[in-house]
């Protein structure tokens, strides 16, 4: 198909277990794309890619657009400015719709491990790690990992709960999940998230189309109105990229660094009992 389309630019989904396979042939041709997380299955898949887009200086993006949620430029600018003060922690909870819902979209390889990699934290974690290391600026290692397959019974997960800690010490505790009952059209409750960034002098939530900010001085709560779905602004700024000649707003090395602490995630929780 690539032979015969000659695409400017490719936007790769497919199985994770195929997703090395197809990231290492776009590379080794040239082309410039765009492909869904986790990048393959483990994290030494990750790495094997993002080396060869960097020797190749290849162009291999990753669309993790929690980066575009409304609340990120608030914390960062406050991160810049000091006022947190000294960070304590940070919080990510994101529980999506029952995977039951993969079988009805055509992927059922979703709930096999050997074709996933994982479960919610293979899929979700990522988004969640991520925003830990995108914010802190740090490495950071996993200190706790729980993951458990209580709620629904398949063969991978449908809740974890990660502990990180960053070099300076920031602590952060993530929540993933497919424990969401509601899976229909009404995209308004289609999960419950919520994001928390926690400092000596100031704490900013965010949750329910608001930002709220606590200081010594009292509470401030922002309505946020997205300039349309992050998903959305995570293209159009990777196309933006591309266009320009520049390095995507995610990288495959940006990938790998939160795949790594996937992988030692499900290392210390163990397997599913």
């Amino acid at each position: 198909m690539l032979a015969e389309t000659k695409p400017d630019f490719v936007l790769a989904l497919g199985r994770h277990s195929a997703m090395a396979e197809i990231a290492h042939y776009l590379l080794d041709n040239g082309l410039p794309f765009l492909m869904e997380k986790p990048l393959g299955i483990n994290a030494a898949e990750v790495l094997g890619i993002s080396e060869k887009a960097e020797a190749l200086n290849g162009f291999a993006a990753v669309p993790l657009f929690q980066r575009y949620m409304p609340y990120v430029e608030k914390v960062q600018a406050m991160i810049a400015d000091g006022s947190f003060g000294t960070i304590s922690h940070i919080q990510f909870r994101g529980n999506r719709p029952t995977s039951e819902r993969y079988p009805q979209w055509g992927s059922a390889w979703m709930l096999d491990p050997a074709q996933s990699g994982g479960g919610c934290l293979r899929n979700l974690g990522t988004h969640g790690i991520d925003m830990f290391l995108h914010l802190t600026g740090e490495a950071a290692e996993v200190i706790a990992a729980q993951t458990s397959n209580r709620g629904l019974g398949q063969l991978v997960e449908d809740y974890a709960a990660v502990h990180l800690r960053s070099e300076s010490g920031i602590l952060g505790a993530m929540e993933f999940g497919n424990l969401f009952p509601y899976s229909g059209p009404d995209r308004a409750v289609g999960g419950d998230g919520g994001f928390t960034i926690c400092g000596r002098d100031a704490m900013l939530s965010f949750g329910a189309g608001s930002i709220r900010v606590v200081t010594a001085e009292g509470l401030e709560v922002i309505k946020v109105e997205p300039a349309g779905p992050p998903s959305a602004r995570m293209l159009r700024e990777t196309l933006n990229c591309w266009q320009a000649g520049e390095a995507p707003p995610v990288t495959a090395r940006e990938c790998y660094r939160a795949q790594r602490l996937v992988d030692r995630a499900y290392e210390l929780a163990g397997p599913l009992t």
